[in-house]
Order: structure tokens, then sequence, then C-alpha cells
């Protein structure tokens, strides 16, 4: 099996001391004992926590949905609690995990929230969808961003989950435009750490012909690609799980997706982590129609064009009142505004929740000097 270039790791776990010895039987018993005690304590406070939420309004009422009673604000703060409160020997990532589980099931008791998704199964936003709702959701795999969009936008989901950046290859420029003329509302963002991995039905990389994937992973691997394969055509597709589907079917085919798409397409991994950057995350965003309230750690996301475009200083005056209100931008990006030819419009992220005072006052500001003005959503930071 072919690798990547060599990563630094951190060992996960401790061995136990050398020459320790093994528990007695009757030692191993106790331990079991007390280990059956404690999973019976768990699961009572489990069932506690269960018909807490629901006297607390979370599951289905007769006039309302689940969606009516999901609150990611409150959840960010309760994964928040867990993560200052962990003190091992359980890893943070662990913890947060099965936390994000247990509040998933507790939604979900009467009817399971329906996120859609960019697919088809196997995709990094499947895998997004997972870590931010939990598996008591109802997935719904869809063919394209338009598609995830049209179905929140219609009811048939609740929320959807689309990409938005990569911390390699910068923005998703299909989230954004439909962004720019859609009514919905970031509700919540997803950071998920991208691991790229070569699979096919071949024995070895030496008959590869050619190399399938989504536009954004075969740029995220493209130094891997240019040492290892540099004469194997590179073909993008729509996903990486199309990339994975042709895999399967097409002789001299590979793909470059998540170790999941392996599992689902029966393929062999051929090489592993072979994205060009360690530190290769992805951003997504959730989409949907409800506006929350502050979490105590958000962000906002602001569409607006300059009043005069053509005049200096027209990009200065949008920034202005972030600066003024002591306020951070964390990014800005800029795309075609679609009214006329050389026209943009400016997306940016700052920290902070619109209802804040110090926010909503720059808001204000920025209105005033704007042509086009939306606030696309405020939204608690990912948790991790």
């Amino acid at each position: 099996m072919a690798k990547a270039p060599e990563k630094t790791r951190a060992k996960k776990g401790g061995a136990a001391s050398v020459g320790t010895a093994p528990p007695s039987r009757s030692a191993l018993d106790s331990l079991r004992g007390q280990i059956d005690a404690v999973d019976a304590k768990i699961h009572a406070l489990l069932n506690d926590r269960a018909l807490l939420a629901r006297q607390a309004g979370v599951s289905k009422h007769e006039d309302g949905h689940t969606v009516d009673f999901y609150r990611p604000e409150r959840e960010a703060q309760v994964l928040r609690l867990a993560r200052e409160r962990n003190k091992g020997p359980l890893r943070t990532e662990e913890i947060l995990r099965l936390f994000r589980e247990i509040m998933s099931a507790c939604l979900a008791q009467e009817e399971p929230l329906k996120v859609g998704f960019l697919g088809p199964e196997g995709t990094f936003s499947q895998t997004a969808t997972l870590k931010h709702f939990g598996h008591s959701v109802r997935a719904l795999a869809l063919s394209s961003v338009d598609e995830v969009f049209h179905e929140v936008e219609a009811g048939l989901a609740d929320f959807g989950v689309v990409p938005v950046e990569n911390s390699t290859e910068g923005s998703v420029n299909h989230t954004l435009d439909s962004l720019l003329g859609s009514p919905l509302r970031i509700c919540g963002e997803v950071e998920l750490r991208i691991h790229q991995f070569l699979m096919g039905s071949m024995k070895s990389i030496g008959h590869i012909k050619r190399v399938c994937s989504h536009p954004q992973s075969l740029a995220q691997c493209r130094g891997w690609l240019d040492e290892h394969l540099p004469d194997v055509a590179r073909v993008p597709v729509a996903s990486n799980a199309e990339g994975a589907r042709r895999a399967r079917d097409e002789e001299g085919t590979a793909a470059i997706a998540g170790e999941t798409a392996a599992e689902i397409y029966g393929l062999k991994i051929l090489a592993t982590e072979i994205e060009d950057r360690g530190d290769n995350t992805t951003r997504f965003f959730v989409v949907g129609k409800k506006v929350f309230k502050p979490s105590g750690d958000d962000r906002t996301t602001i569409l607006c064009s300059a009043l005069h475009t053509d005049s200096p200083g027209a990009l200065y005056r949008l920034l202005e009142p972030f600066a003024k209100h002591k306020i951070s931008m964390t990014r800005i990006e800029s795309r075609p505004s679609r009214r006329k030819k050389w026209d943009y419009v400016f997306f940016f992220d700052i920290d902070g929740h619109a209802e804040e005072a110090h926010v909503a006052k720059a808001l204000a500001a920025l209105k005033k000097r704007a042509s086009l003005f939306r606030v696309l959503g405020s939204y608690p930071r990912a948790v991790s």
C-alpha cells in the first residue's frame, strides 16, 4: 500500500507499565461487577435525561414538529460545559461525540429531524451532518447544493448541511451563490478535519489509469498526486462518493474520498491520508428557516454591497463600523452580484451575535452604507 508522506502523530492512550501483573480472576470479576453497576446508573440517568427533555418541550407536540424544539444555542452550551469539565481519561473529542448522540436521541424521541446533505452517501457532508446532529436524525442524501437549499425551502427537510470553505482550497462558490438567492438562514457551522484516501478495485496504484474526485479533493491532494501519479488523468466529478462509485464500476479508475466511502462501495484503500496539509479542514454551514438566540460564543455572516462601488474607499466604508465597535472580522469573500456586470457583493463573517448591543450598532451603521444588506445568520461557533 502506498502511503502519504510521514506525518507526526501523537500516541493515543498509554500502555500498561512493563511488569505490571494482570488482575487475578476474583479481582477481574469484582471489576466487571463494578462496571455493570456503573452501566446501570448510566442507563437510568440517560432515561432521566430523556424524561426531562420531554418535559422541557423537546419532543414532538400535537401542534408542532421536532424542529420547533431544536435549540442549537442550548446544545452548544451543553457541549462547551462538557468540554470544560472533562478531566480524562476519555479524550474531549469522544466526550463531545457522546453528548452529541445523547442530545440527538433525546430530541428524536417521537420524530427525528430531517436533514438534507450534499450526497450521495459516503461524502464528507454526510459525516459533517452526523457530527453536528448525531445519528438519531433522518439524513437525506441529495444530488446538489441547489437541491439541498430547495428541499429546506420547500419544507421537505428541516435543515441542510453544505460545504462553504476549505482551509487549503478556500471557498465553495456554489454555496455562496446559493445563499445570495435564497431566503434561508445560516443556523450553525461544522468544522470537519478532512483525511483523503486513495481507493479502488485494483491491486496497486501502478494499475490506475484515472483518478475521480470532487475538484476540491483533487486540489487538496495535488502535491501527492504530482509525486506518486504524475501521468494519471484527474477527472473532476460532482462528489467524492460519485468518484467512489465510478471506481467500483470502471476498470482502471481510482477515487479520492473519505474512508467511509471505501466501506460503502467495497473498495480497497490504496493510500492513506494523502492530503497535502496536515491541518486540512472543511467548514460547513447548517441552513434552515429559523433564527436562534445567542449562545454566548457566536458568529454572524453578513451579505452586503457598497453604495458606490466605483468610488475610492468603498470597501473601507463598509468595514469601518466593525473597527469602531471593536468587532473582529474573521472572513471576507466577494462574488458577482448577478445584478450587472462587474458588480460584486461581499460576504463577511464577524465575531458575535446580531442581537448583542455592539454588534447591532455596527450592523445598523453598515446597513446605511450599503446598497444591499442582509444578515444571513447568527449561530454558535463550532465546538471541538
